[in-house]
């Protein structure tokens, strides 16, 4: 079941939105008018499906506050690929590409999502190239993120690849050094190409060592030095 909730567009307007991406601070006020005249903004609880592969999509999706993960079904299972974190335009590839999403998102966290009408969106590219050079801009950042994460994970071992991640949830994600992990070690397993049981015994390994410390799902990273030196090395 969908734990969604619309929230009242006057009290969250698009000219007072304090979750802006750096593409639309660049908008002038009439086109502000206009987003802020087509758009609904949804709430999803943690494990709330935001984007479905397969469907038809006439928007497009900004996730204003929380996290999702990125995943697609592939020949034998289906794949996570990334984490995105608010704020954050979600499918722009696909959906400028048929209308047909390609990948599915689903919330790890409580998220609030913005539904902008597309073809508002469009005509908002076609006027304002400024925001349309931000897009561009985002677009081209996030696929050199994706170009990366493939070569980190096809060349580094598990134990790279896990650091990686903890790693990105202490200074990209949370920027803390503690945290509480938003996946389970099955979804990391997923992420990073292994097994539950090697993430949980490389996780075992990290404490043993006074690298991290874990209670529950909350880790403490102890020695971010050897955690880097294992992401570079491993």
């Amino acid at each position: 079941m969908y734990h969604i909730w619309y929230i009242c567009e006057m009290e969250k307007g698009c000219e007072n939105c304090s979750c802006h991406a750096k593409a639309s601070l660049l908008m002038c006020g009439q086109c502000l008018d206009a987003l802020n005249s087509n758009h609904a903004v949804v709430r999803f609880a943690k494990g709330d499906s935001i984007i479905k592969q397969g469907t038809y999509s006439t928007n497009v999706a900004f996730l204003r506050e929380g996290l999702a993960r990125m995943h697609l079904k592939g020949p034998s299972y289906e794949q996570i690929t990334r984490i995105v974190k608010a704020p954050s335009y979600l499918g722009l590839a696909t959906t400028f590409g048929n209308n047909i999403n390609q990948y599915s998102l689903t919330a790890i966290s409580d998220a609030e999502v913005c539904f902008i009408d597309i073809t508002i969106f469009r005509k908002l590219l076609k006027e304002n190239y400024q925001f349309s050079f931000g897009i561009i801009k985002e677009l081209c950042q996030n696929e050199l993120e994706s170009f990366r994460h493939c070569a980190n994970r096809t060349q580094k071992q598990a134990r790279g690849n896990l650091a990686d991640v903890l790693l990105e949830f202490s200074d990209s994600i949370f920027k803390s050094d503690i945290f509480t992990l938003p996946l389970s070690q099955s979804e990391i397993s997923n992420l990073i190409d292994t097994s539950r049981e090697s993430v949980s015994r490389m996780l075992s390994e990290l404490c043993k060592d006074g690298i991290i410390k874990m209670t529950g799902k909350q880790i403490e990273i102890l020695n971010k030095r050897s955690l880097v030196l294992i992401s570079q090395n491993a």
